[in-house]
C-alpha cells in the first residue's frame, strides 16, 4: 500500500508536510486545472499527487472540508496529459461548498451541487477505474453518492492521486486524512 504521501508532484505545491494529523499541503496562489470552455484560459498549474492508475482499482481519500474562499478546491485527479483529465472534489463557489467534478478532453466541462452541510467535515471521495469507466463517488455522513460515471479510455496509460488548487488567493491549506487503494467498484447502484 502507498503511503498518503507518496507519489510524484505534478506542480510541486507551495508546501507540504506529513504529521500525526494527516499529509497538509498548501497551494499555491492562482493555480487551477482547466482549459478553454467558457472562460477561454488555461490553467494546468494546480497540484496533484500522482501514482500510476492500474485498471481494475479504486481509490479513496479524505480531507477536512474547512476552506471557504471563492475556488477553493481539493479532491482526487486522475491525468494522461494537459488536455486529458479528471478531477472531482469540492470547489467552494458562489458562498457554498460544491460537490462536483470536471471532465477534460480537450476542453472542460464542470457539474456541481452544493453540499452545504459537509462543511467543516471530513470529507471522503472515491475513483474507482473498470473497463472503459470511472465511478465517482463521495461522501461526509452516511451512504456513498454517485457524483458522476465519465468515460475514461482503456488505451492510454492513466494516473490517479489528491489534488488541490487556489485559484483566487494566497494560504489555502489542505489536511488530507487518509488514502486508501481497494478493488473497484461492481456495481454502479
Amino acid at each position: 500500500m502507498k503511503a498518503i504521501n507518496s507519489g510524484d508532484w505534478l506542480n510541486p505545491p507551495l508546501d507540504s508536510e506529513l504529521s500525526s494529523a494527516g499529509f497538509n499541503v498548501i497551494a499555491k496562489e492562482n493555480s487551477d486545472f482547466w482549459q478553454k470552455t467558457s472562460y477561454g484560459f488555461i490553467h494546468s498549474d494546480g497540484h496533484a499527487l500522482l501514482n500510476d492508475f492500474p485498471q481494475d482499482s479504486a481509490i479513496e481519500i479524505s480531507w477536512m472540508l474547512d476552506y471557504d474562499q471563492q475556488f477553493d478546491q481539493a479532491g482526487l485527479m486522475v491525468y494522461h496529459d494537459d488536455e486529458n483529465w479528471i478531477k472531482a472534489g469540492v470547489e467552494f463557489a458562489d458562498g457554498s461548498p460544491q460537490l462536483g467534478a470536471v471532465v477534460t478532453k480537450i476542453m472542460s466541462d464542470w457539474s456541481v451541487a452544493s453540499v452545504s452541510d459537509w462543511m467543516n467535515k471530513e470529507v471522503f471521495l472515491r475513483f474507482s477505474r473498470s473497463g472503459d469507466a470511472l465511478t465517482i463517488r463521495a461522501k461526509a455522513d452516511g451512504d456513498w453518492q454517485l457524483v458522476r460515471l465519465a468515460p475514461l479510455d482503456p488505451t492510454i496509460s492513466w494516473k490517479v492521486g489528491l489534488f488541490c488548487a487556489s485559484p483566487t488567493r494566497a494560504g489555502l491549506k489542505i489536511l488530507f486524512k487518509s488514502l486508501k487503494w481497494t478493488d473497484q467498484d461492481k456495481s454502479l447502484h
